[in-house]
């Protein structure tokens, strides 16, 4: 039975919710992007194990896909850009026809609109399905690219208003923008 996109929402959500009950100083305190990343790694992890989601890794800054290359997609002018995401929910590669589970890009409030725009590209690119038939995400064949990832959230922490908003991506497009208070 294929996992429902409602599943992976209630993953996600739940993880921040943990994340905020017990980081929430140091979100405040301002550490990096990638200590946040970090913890909030460990409550995705227990919580995906919690709702089934046996054999599913998180991982940040990952940036192998299967046979140990490194990952690449393709950008909105069709051109390879090697990636690695802040956090993401996958197999590893061991089940092909549902690798790609959630891709997540991190940032603070305060740092600059093109580094953010660049993290929303990414979310772009990682939830599409397809290329116009470039390369298959049939759940067979692995592409060479990596796509097809079934949910996306950029996530903005904003300290000074004690706020984290969020933007859900399926499909190569924001479906839906959320508000969590901490």
């Amino acid at each position: 039975m294929p996992i429902s996109p409602e599943l992976l929402r209630e993953v996600l959500d739940r993880s921040l919710e943990m994340f905020f009950q017990h980081e929430v100083q140091e979100v405040l305190d301002g550490v990096n992007e990638r200590s946040n990343c970090g913890r909030l790694a460990i409550y995705m992890q227990q919580t995906a194990l919690n709702y089934g989601l046996v054999g599913y890794f998180v991982d940040t800054e990952y940036n192998r896909k299967q046979d140990g290359k490194v990952k690449t997609i393709l950008d909105s002018e069709f051109k390879v850009v090697t990636i690695n995401c802040d956090l993401i929910l996958h197999s590893r590669g061991h089940v092909v026809a549902e690798d790609n589970l959630i891709a997540i890009e991190v940032k603070k409030r305060d740092r600059p609109i093109a580094e953010k725009e660049k993290d929303r590209e990414r979310l772009r690119a990682l939830t599409k399905a397809s290329y116009d038939d470039i390369w298959s995400a049939d759940g067979i064949a692995i592409p060479e690219h990596v796509c097809g990832y079934a949910l996306g959230a950029f996530v903005e922490l904003d300290k000074s208003q004690r706020v984290c908003r969020l933007e859900y991506f399926r499909g190569g497009e924001v479906f839906e923008q959320a508000s969590i208070p901490f």
